[in-house]
Formats: structure tokens, C-alpha cells, sequence
């Protein structure tokens, strides 16, 4: 009998909305559990006790690399990590050969990717489960932390307005991702130089998603309850002049957040340029969830690690 398909976790919306809603529900219980805690000691239940995780990196990371880290081992698990760079990837040897190595020497594998592609084909060829860390497509394990730090300010996020403005990159694919699967409204404030992706709007109209895309940071952030953004320039980006005066007009500022409900919250997922794509005022002001958010990416990446691991 053929051993069961690994479960990877490699964009929202090849998930079923109870399965997100349980990873997410697990990350706040997680969370709770070690109030007061040191941040080494395990979880009680040790979900990957005896299990190893495998990170690739192909990107520089600062949150990504230390909470995978941290989220693995207070699970009771170990880590190995690598550039790219290191590895024979570097030299030529082909993803889905490094894919069939790796399964045979740990239990799951996170990959930080310049392409989506290279994660597919890395899970395709893996029999063990393999976790974006992030690629040019999609940020999933981030929207997990984001949608964790709203919940525990604001309440549930199902019939909710949330707003991104800027420029419709990875981030905002995955938030367009998880839409209609938790329930929110999204309203994507863009210029027409940076648009969100055609495809992951129509994915989400056919799930009866509720996103409104618009030019006009106003009529996104109006009546808004949390507004969002992300850096103007990612890493790898060679049109940055470009982009700073196409994405000028988007800065989240505290004229554009008094337009947003009274109460309405802001989210960065970070790193960011302050008098940029937000200004100081709003990042480090009280309605800023952005390093409650950073803290989230432990909590719920061991909840996405106990997920592919079949403890939940």
C-alpha cells in the first residue's frame, strides 16, 4: 500500500477554509498556552518530538528564519538550515533531486524561493511535506500570523472590511487568497503600473469572494476596520524609482487612517521604510498589530508545522 500523500502547505487556497480556521484557532491556543513562559522551552505536547525540519533559504530573512527556528524546536524538533547557495542547488543539481535527498534525511522541508515554481516543483517531487516560506507569488504562512494578530484585537475576522493599499504583490495575492475562505471583505487600493493578479482575483470571485480593486487609497480605506500595506520595493526589485513615485500616493499616514473605522487597526508584515509605503505616526502608533504580527509567525508556523505533521 502506498504511503499517504505528504500535506503541503503551499497556498491558502489549496486548503478548505475549516482546515485554515483549525491552524488558526491552534495558533491562538498555542499562543496562550506559554503565556509566561521562557521562549525555549517546548510546548507540552511535543508535536515534533523526534522530527526535523529542513529550511532552504534563496532570500535573506530575519522573521522567517527565526521563527521557523524557534517554532520547531519549542514543538520538541530540530532544525537544518542552508542557503541555497550552500547546497549543490546552487551548483545545478535539480529541485526535484534535491526534493527526493532531502525526504529520505528529514521530516519536512520550508523553502524561502525567488520562484513559485521551484516550490511546486520541490513539493512535487517530495515525499515528505513542504512549507512556502515565501515566493514571488504568495506569503501564506504570513497571513496566518496577520489574520492571528487581528483576531486576538479586534475579534473574528468573517464580515469584516480589510483594506490593502500599494502595490498588489505577494502579500496582497494571499490575502486575496484568503478572502472568501475566512470571510472578509477585501478592498485592494493599487495603481494601474502594480496591479493585484488577474488570476487570484478570479479564483476568489468564483469562491463568491468580496473584493473590490480601485486606484483610489480612499475608497478602500472608507469605513475600513484594519488597514494594510507592505514595502514599496522587495527585495530583487530593479525598478525602485519607478515604484516609489507610482506608489506615492499610497502611503498609509494618519490622514488616511482617520478615513478607516474609529478603532480600525493597521498591519505591515515587515521590513518597513518608515516615510515610505507608512509613515512613523502609524507603524509605532497604538493601532499598529505590525509586531504582534511578527511575534505570530512562531505561533502559527508550529500550528502549520503540527498541521503537516498530522497532529491536527
Amino acid at each position: 500500500m502506498n504511503a499517504a500523500a505528504p500535506r503541503h502547505f503551499l497556498d491558502l487556497w489549496k486548503l478548505e477554509a475549516r482546515e485554515l480556521r483549525l491552524i488558526l484557532e491552534d495558533a491562538k491556543a498555542r499562543k496562550a498556552a506559554r503565556l509566561g513562559w521562557p521562549k525555549g522551552r517546548p510546548d507540552a505536547d511535543r508535536p515534533a518530538e523526534g522530527r526535523t525540519l529542513a529550511m532552504i533559504f534563496e532570500k535573506n530573512s530575519t522573521r522567517t528564519r527565526f521563527s521557523f527556528d524557534a517554532a520547531m524546536r519549542q514543538l520538541g524538533g530540530d532544525v537544518i538550515i542552508s542557503t541555497a547557495t550552500d547546497m549543490q542547488l546552487g551548483r545545478g543539481e535539480t529541485i526535484e533531486d534535491t526534493a527526493r535527498v532531502l525526504s529520505r534525511m528529514v521530516d519536512a522541508v520550508m523553502l524561502r524561493s525567488n520562484s513559485h515554481a521551484d516550490v511546486e516543483r520541490l513539493a512535487g517531487a517530495a515525499s515528505v511535506p513542504v512549507i512556502n516560506g515565501l515566493s514571488d507569488k504568495s506569503h501564506p504562512c504570513q497571513i496566518i500570523a496577520d489574520l492571528q494578530a487581528y483576531e486576538e484585537r479586534c475579534g473574528p475576522v468573517e464580515g469584516k472590511t480589510l483594506a490593502w493599499v500599494g502595490d498588489g504583490n505577494n502579500v496582497c495575492s494571499t490575502f486575496i487568497h484568503a478572502a472568501p475562505l475566512f470571510g472578509f471583505e477585501l478592498r485592494i487600493a493599487s495603481p494601474a503600473k502594480y496591479p493585484p493578479n488577474d488570476a487570484d482575483l478570479a479564483r476568489a470571485a468564483d469562491l463568491q469572494g468580496r473584493i473590490l480593486v480601485t486606484e483610489d487609497p480612499h475608497e478602500a480605506v472608507d469605513g475600513a476596520d484594519c488597514v494594510i500595506t507592505d514595502t514599496w520595493v522587495s527585495m530583487g526589485d530593479t525598478d525602485r524609482d519607478d515604484r516609489l513615485a507610482a506608489l506615492a500616493p499610497y502611503q498609509v499616514d494618519e490622514a488616511l487612517m482617520a478615513r478607516a473605522k474609529p478603532g480600525a487597526v493597521f498591519m505591515h508584515d515587515l521590513p518597513a521604510h518608515r516615510g515610505e509605503e507608512v509613515t512613523g505616526e502609524v507603524l509605532d502608533g497604538p493601532r499598529s498589530l505590525a509586531w504582534d504580527e511578527a511575534e505570530n509567525r512562531i505561533h502559527a508556523q508550529k500550528s502549520i508545522l503540527a498541521w503537516c505533521f498530522g497532529a491536527l
